[in-house]
């Protein structure tokens, strides 16, 4: 690691740990999501967004943080981007709940619970790793490993849509079940954007 002479802003570190957490409930609120009655999804949903706006809450907090910090543990532009980033899986996992619930879907396609099954992984190994960027130690594993599922995330992803077009879904249906697959797809996604992020960071600071 580059040796350092000057002070730095570590308070960062524990933010992105918590923002990381928070990702961890949210997937924990999906994997609920699976098999649970309407009224009992509605009150997911709730959590749900509860979480989405801690989510927003701590977002905020970095840019805060950012912008009234002098030295910051490593370059503004890539807190600002990861800070984002984390944002993003939020984002998704919510949209994914809250259009289940307006779309009063009864039955999810087989397939979307590998999906959570997938995100709830993805966000385990996110949390793990936000705080090895104190040493930036430790982090190559998981940004392999969240590669590795982000392409599990889309082969999940192709069969689904290969089963929502095979004629047993009606039209509308097939529009809304498609809409919650594709949330939940670009919440892999982001995952892999904010490993990526990571690497890039581990890559500078080396």
């Amino acid at each position: 690691m580059r040796f350092r002479l000057t002070p730095r802003e570590t308070s960062f570190y524990d933010m992105f740990a918590a923002s990381a957490d928070n990702i961890v409930t949210g997937s924990k609120l999906l994997m609920e999501l699976l098999g649970a009655d309407s009224a009992t999804r509605i009150e997911i949903a709730e959590r749900m967004r509860a979480a989405e706006h801690a989510g927003d809450d701590a977002t905020h907090a970095i840019f805060h943080q950012l912008n009234s910090s002098f030295i910051t543990p490593f370059d503004r532009e890539d807190i600002y981007t990861l800070a984002g980033l984390l944002d993003d899986i939020m984002d998704f996992m919510e949209e994914a709940v809250d259009l289940v619930v307006l779309y009063n879907v009864e039955e999810l396609p087989k397939g979307v619970e590998q999906q959570i099954e997938v995100l709830a992984r993805a966000a385990e190994l996110t949390a793990e790793a936000m705080p090895n960027l104190r040493t930036m130690s430790n982090l190559t594993e998981y940004w392999i490993e969240i590669n590795r599922l982000e392409n599990q995330a889309d082969q999940i992803h192709r069969k689904l849509l290969a089963q929502l077009f095979n004629g047993k879904y009606d039209a509308i249906e097939v529009l809304k079940l498609k809409q919650i697959v594709d949330a939940l797809e670009e919440a892999a996604d982001a995952f892999e954007h904010v490993a990526n992020t990571v690497e890039t960071i581990a890559v500078k600071e080396s």
